[in-house]
């Protein structure tokens, strides 16, 4: 389950694996509990349109989880297990006898997963409870795909009570976690050929194979599990851009591929990777389980780089860009244990008393808008307070913010005038990649080296904001100040 798992730096010095911690999990249908104030939950629900189960003869879709819930308080849970409905809807009653070769094998393969979900025993009472509540909602979406064995959603239900059974497997017992969560595989597949649309099912589906594929370690079978999972969140995001919960486990997915393939193959991956965290990021730019992950992905960068490239390529840059990400994560999170060991890690990285320092091209402070002759590259600094330009004969690094260049007007921008900042291909700008800043005094333009430097300009300057906005600047001032 989510934040089920948090590991703690490696006496070598490693940076904490977002993918350890950071995944978002399925739950069963309305039985989520409620997240963090503030925090996403990351879980595809049952759809609202989900009603209970009529009376008998009418269409219906299967109940809730929070249904059942209600249903069994009220009315008690049922002796031996076994369901409440009616004769002849269940699977071993009278009419079963009289099915087709097809219905038969139908009920066998159902019977297997019934038998998987009854083995399980929780690892403790409110376990062994909610394992209870679990066994009544399988046979309800058992019987109702026997009547409507066209219903996808009674399979996506069945599949999402397999998917939690399989989390409240007891591990000394002699259940199978493995086969719980294949056989809400099957599930998943067949809600989504019944309903190709399905966002939630193939959002579940790829958790429900990336837990597979963390069993088998970095072998072969997990590999072809990992990109089974990572064509399923391709699949949600396709159906649902808006979704940064499935872009960051589709990162995590091909961070964890990207240990498992053949060398020459790893940048790609990784690449593409950091491009998934980064999407998640500008969909939700509180995200905290994206931005440290997101630097996680570029400290192992800069760890390989490190490693294989010649002395002439330095890793810094990677390892700056790393600890800015993980310095936003602790900022929005302070209370996250795991943030706060990578902080210590990572922080002697940052380019202190700033979060992040770099060259923008620019034009005079008191001439935005002059021909491309004036514009200069010059140093740029960015900190709780916001961003200024250096002057190249002061050294940013002994001198406060609004303490530099008295004796020459600079560029000053800051966090509570920012109102958005994009990324910006006019051409009347000088060649690069450029930015603009739109404050409460108009827009500012800039325009960095590359395109690939753009990026972790508007980065930084977004999450300075949003630590702002979320009234998180004390702590980030903390971070960088010491």
């Amino acid at each position: 389950m989510e934040d089920s798992a948090r590991p703690t730096p490696a006496d070598s010095g490693e940076l904490p694996n977002g993918a350890g911690m950071a995944e978002d999990a399925v739950v069963a249908p309305d039985a989520a509990e409620a997240p963090e104030e503030g925090e996403e939950s990351g879980i595809a629900n049952d759809s609202e349109t989900n009603a209970a189960l009529g009376a008998e003869g009418e269409p219906s879709r299967p109940l809730t989880m929070r249904e059942l819930l209600g249903e069994l308080k009220d009315s008690g849970e049922p002796s031996s297990g076994r369901s409440t409905l009616s004769e002849g809807n269940g699977i071993g009653s009278a009419g079963a006898e009289r099915a087709s070769q097809d219905s038969l094998q139908f009920s066998s393969h159902h019977d297997v997963a019934m038998d998987l979900i009854n083995s399980v025993t929780g690892v403790d009472e409110e376990g062994r409870s909610r394992q209870r509540i679990l066994s009544f909602a399988a046979k309800r979406y058992v019987s109702a795909i026997e009547r409507n064995p066209e219903d996808p959603d009674a399979y996506y239900n069945w599949a999402l009570v397999l998917q939690e059974s399989a989390d409240n497997v007891d591990p000394d017992s002699s259940s199978s976690k493995d086969s719980l969560l294949e056989e809400a595989c099957k599930k998943y597949a067949e809600a989504t050929r019944l309903c190709p649309t399905l966002y939630d099912a193939y959002y579940n589906w790829a958790i429900a194979i990336a837990d597979r594929a963390k069993m088998r370690g970095r072998t072969k079978e997990a590999e072809e599990l990992w990109k089974q999972a990572i064509m399923n969140y391709d699949k949600a995001v396709q159906l649902n851009w808006n979704s940064p919960q499935a872009l960051n486990n589709w990162g995590l997915g091909l961070q964890e591929l990207s240990a498992i393939v053949p060398a020459r193959d790893k940048q790609t991956i990784i690449k593409t990777a950091i491009s998934k965290f980064r999407s998640a990021i500008q969909l939700q730019f509180d995200f905290h389980r994206a931005i440290y992950n997101l630097g996680t992905v570029l400290y192992g960068l800069a760890e390989d780089t490190m490693r294989s490239a010649g002395p002439d390529v330095s890793p810094n840059d990677l390892y700056s860009q790393s600890a800015i990400y993980v310095a936003a994560a602790h900022a929005l999170k302070p209370n996250y244990s795991v943030y706060r060991s990578a902080l210590r890690l990572v922080r002697s990285m940052l380019p202190l008393p700033y979060l992040k320092a770099g060259y923008l091209t620019a034009p005079p402070a008191d001439n935005t808008i002059a021909p491309h002759k004036h514009w200069e590259r010059s140093e740029f600094v960015l900190n709780h307070e916001g961003l200024q330009q250096v002057d190249a004969s002061e050294s940013p690094s002994s001198k406060p913010l609004g303490h530099m260049g008295r004796s020459k007007k600079y560029i000053k921008v800051a966090v509570e005038d920012i109102v958005s900042v994009s990324a910006c291909s006019d051409l009347t700008l000088p060649p690069g990649a450029g930015l603009c800043i739109e404050t409460i005094h108009g827009p500012l333009f800039l325009v960095a080296d590359t395109w690939e430097s753009l990026d972790g300009w508007l980065d930084a300057i977004r999450l300075v904001y949003t630590i702002f906005a979320r009234g998180k600047s004390d702590v980030l001032a903390g971070i960088i100040t010491g």
